[in-house]
């Protein structure tokens, strides 16, 4: 009277595990993603800074 699980379980359970690691791997692949776009965002923020203060430099030097 011994207790044997279908193969097909097994797959079922390799599927489940198989979909975990993908989920995982797209939502760090996303961070690096939305990481990358703020970086970005952040350059292009402090090069409007810059520009504005070499602006108010020359408006005073004139």
């Amino acid at each position: 009277m011994g207790f044997t699980i279908p193969s097909w379980a097994y797959l079922i359970i390799a599927f489940i595990i198989f979909s975990g690691y993908m989920f995982f791997r797209a939502m760090r692949a996303e961070k690096l993603l939305e990481q990358q776009y703020i970086e970005r965002e952040g350059q292009v923020y402090m090069e409007r800074i810059r520009q504005e203060k070499l602006r108010k430099e020359q408006a005073r030097s004139e």
